[in-house]
């Protein structure tokens, strides 16, 4: 049978910093050499560090503002915003990054001049990738084994994604809505798949009768001789979805549940708290700043306390008091704790404001400065919560095992948990960061949670 040729994920990403930094810094060039753009001069002897200094600044604010988010580089109306704030905030730092970037122009149009001959280019670039690049033929082909209850969940992500080309499934019953069902118990894999370029199995042998798993076993084994990458559902899970399956909660957890290696890292635990310090008072020298306009704010629409705080559960499940600023009514809780939800109808105006922009978490940099928390981490909850969540979801209290955060894995990628199949879900993400803790996983934490804030999308 064929290989195919794709681009996996990893390699989609690159390809598309690649040709954007190539289309990037070919549109200054051509500017320079056809127009009378001069602020950008490639004769110059420090034109290398300008270069250098233009690509990180890209990349950056290309990762903040999802440039190269491939879920929405298949969409222009997203790509276009996503490339004009990129460049725009490029440009905007670059100008005013002193004696590393050229002299600012006399003539203020030459700035003009540069954010088009960086934005256009790689729009023009970016559709080009839409019209005639972004195609299931590039894609990973992909091909399911296993009963329907195992695979529905995965099989459905999948064939709505932007990312895998779906083109069969063997379970015992088909799923409604997804196209490629085969019978496993009549199939014969080998042959089904001969002349198909498949590149990659993925199985769930859970729940299979033995004798079938014999027969599958010594077809795979054939399969894997001739190329075809053979992956068990709990591992591609946690690949595409970033959050441990929930096959991992059971009594047998710590096969599939360690700590990173990062755990023990004295130089890694070293820099996380060198980085909760030295953040944590920038981040209280700005809220001494900006708090007359909260001040202003509070008493125009909350009407009391600015301040107030609560009992959360930290690590190894230790007590410690937490300070926000107020978005609820007062006494908000005044029959029993209530999980807060999207568009509660307790939040005040401003309240929703401090929410959307986080700054209501703001005077939690008073609690990393203690060491109470991290700027990234499981997020604390309430004592009577975690005791509910604790005799309902098998394994919560594994989440303590690191300090809550300010942010995290979870608080990126999961909306408000409202229900007990929520909380258990945003558990899972936790689990992966305690997982796959790292300083890299930190960074694109970061990166996501300024997107979310820069997006409006407060949590």
């Amino acid at each position: 049978m064929p290989q195919k040729n794709y681009f996996n994920i990893s390699e989609r990403k690159i390809f598309l910093k690649i040709i954007d930094l190539f289309f990037l810094i070919s549109g200054l060039y051509a500017s320079f050499l056809f127009f009378e753009f001069n602020y950008f001069n490639f004769h110059s002897s420090a034109s290398i560090v300008w270069i250098f200094l233009l690509f990180v600044y890209f990349l950056l604010f290309g990762e903040i503002f999802q440039l190269f988010n491939l879920n929405i580089s298949n969409n222009r109306y997203l790509v276009v915003r996503s490339a004009v704030v990129t460049t725009f905030s490029t440009v905007i730092f670059y100008i005013f990054t002193p004696y590393i970037s050229p002299e600012l122009p006399t003539n203020r149009l030459q700035i003009i001049y540069f954010f088009l001959a960086i934005t256009v280019p790689v729009i023009i670039w970016r559709f080009l990738y839409i019209s005639f690049i972004f195609s299931p033929k590039y894609f990973k082909t992909i091909i399911f084994v296993g009963k329907k209850e195992r695979i529905e969940n995965i099989v459905r992500h999948v064939y709505n994604d932007n990312l895998h080309n779906l083109i069969a499934y063997y379970a015992n019953e088909e799923i409604e809505g997804v196209e490629g069902y085969k019978n496993i118990a009549t199939a014969n894999i080998i042959d089904a798949l001969a002349g198909l370029p498949v590149n990659e199995l993925i199985i769930a042998r859970e729940g299979l009768d033995i004798k079938y798993v014999d027969k599958l076993n010594k077809e795979l084994i054939l399969l894997f001789k001739k190329g075809i990458n053979i992956v068990g559902l709990s591992s591609f899970y946690e690949e595409v979805t970033a959050r441990v399956p929930k096959d991992y909660l059971d009594t047998n957890f710590y096969e599939y549940l360690n700590f990173s290696k990062n755990n023990t890292n004295r130089f890694y635990l070293f820099g996380l708290r060198f980085v909760d310090i030295f953040v944590s008072i920038i981040g209280l020298l700005v809220f001494l700043l900006i708090s007359p306009l909260l001040i202003v704010g509070n008493i125009l629409g909350n009407r009391g306390s600015l301040f107030y705080s609560q009992i959360r559960v930290g690590q190894n499940g230790n007590h410690f008091k937490i300070f926000k600023l107020r978005s609820m009514v007062e006494n908000a809780e005044k029959n029993g704790a209530v999980w807060a939800q999207k568009n509660d109808s307790r939040i005040t105006a401003f309240g929703k404001f401090l929410r959307n922009t986080r700054l209501d978490e703001v005077p939690q940099f008073l609690n990393i400065l203690k060491g109470d928390m991290s700027i990234i981490g499981p997020r604390p909850e309430r004592p009577e919560f975690v005791k509910d969540l604790e005799e309902q979801i098998p394994f919560y209290a594994i989440r303590h095992v690191v300090r809550p955060g300010l942010t995290g894995w979870a608080q990126v990628n999961y909306p408000y948990a409202n229900t007990i199949e929520e909380q258990e879900i945003k558990l899972r993400y936790d689990l992966y960061y305690i997982k796959e803790r790292s300083a890299f996983l930190d960074f694109k934490i970061l990166i996501k949670t300024i997107t979310t804030i820069l997006f409006y999308r407060g949590q």
